[in-house]
């Protein structure tokens, strides 16, 4: 039997297989139950006992390399078959085409890289928060209308009744990271804040319930309106163009005073009047102010020692006005057609 054994060793061995029928012969004629390896397991039990352990391990060994090699040519040509039946090998090749980053990361980043050339850091905060962070220590008013559920997605409105009432929403803004930098470190403090902000609005082609912000905070002893101006003119030169030209129209919102409407040139029609900027030359960008005094106080900052001022701008709008896009909803449809013209950018 030894024998016999080595010879189906060596037969297997050098025993070429081409394809799937070939593969099933093999299998029927070693393998099978009336196979030649299982008639010698029926003929094992007439080895005498002397030659038992070695015929026996033999016969395993045996077994164990026709299985091996079964599996091996049909894993083998499981695979040749795949890629023969779903691949037409005569085919022209073609470029893969290539991800991109999205419009408003692309101004976002380029936003983040023009304030940190002057100084400014980089803040991040929850996008759930507290009414303390979003609303109380930014100087809103108990009754003012953004409180309302109109404006605010609130996820828990806790009863006044209860004897520590606290409101838990999705920011409006990203003003409520400056509050957290204010409470956490001492000035002098210059940071930005840039995230996605929420807002119970109606989706058009020019508002939706979700957008993305970059606020700016900077506060130190004798900080001016002439320093805000100046760094928010440099940021519309970096970001515009070199002949941008910016005006501050006077406005009012509850954290800063005096408040003010920042506008940059038009640069479709170079001031001119145009239908982008509806004829005036002028495309407003963002709000900005110095800060509230009470807004310090809130934070444990000393308002007659330290004065700053505060920015805040929507990125869907710069890049609408960079690029020319005419919906905002296309910012979040995903669609491959608009998505790829951004390939070129970084």
């Amino acid at each position: 039997m030894l024998q016999t054994i080595n010879n189906l060793l060596q037969e297997i061995s050098v025993l070429l297989i081409k394809n799937s029928e070939e593969l099933e012969s093999y299998r029927l004629k070693y393998l099978s139950k009336k196979g030649m390896i299982s008639a010698l397991f029926d003929d094992f039990r007439n080895v005498p006992g002397t030659e038992k352990k070695e015929v026996g391990q033999k016969l395993n060994e045996l077994k164990q390399e026709a299985l091996e090699k079964y599996n091996s040519v049909k894993s083998s040509l499981l695979n040749t078959e795949d890629i023969s039946s779903e691949v037409d090998l005569s085919r022209p090749s073609f470029p893969y085409s290539t991800g991109s980053r999205h419009p408003i990361s692309i101004v976002r980043n380029q936003i983040i890289d023009i304030f940190s050339r002057i100084g400014f850091t980089v803040s991040e905060g929850p996008e759930i928060e507290d009414d303390d962070h979003v609303f109380t220590k930014l100087n809103f008013a108990p009754e003012h209308p953004a409180r309302d559920m109109q404006d605010t997605f609130y996820i828990s409105r806790i009863s006044s009744e209860d004897s520590n009432p606290e409101d838990i929403l999705l920011r409006t803004h990203t003003s409520s990271v400056q509050v957290r930098v204010m409470q956490n470190q001492k000035p002098p403090i210059r940071t930005i804040s840039p995230g996605r902000v929420f807002r119970n609005e109606a989706i058009s082609a020019r508002a939706h319930c979700i957008f993305h912000q970059v606020e700016g905070l900077y506060i130190d002893e004798n900080v001016s309106f002439a320093d805000l101006k100046q760094t928010l003119l440099f940021f519309a030169r970096e970001m515009f163009g070199e002949e941008t030209e910016i005006r501050l129209r006077p406005s009012y919102f509850p954290f800063t005073e005096p408040s003010a409407e920042m506008d940059v040139s038009c640069k479709i029609c170079g001031g001119g009047g145009c239908n982008v900027c509806k004829h005036t030359g002028w495309l407003e960008i963002l709000g900005c102010g110095m800060v509230h005094p009470n807004v310090l106080e809130s934070c444990n900052i000393d308002s007659n020692k330290y004065t700053g001022f505060a920015f805040g701008m929507g990125i869907e709008r710069l890049t609408m006005l960079k690029y020319q896009v005419n919906d905002l909803r296309l910012y979040f449809e995903n669609d491959m057609r608009f998505l790829d013209q951004f390939k070129t950018a970084f």
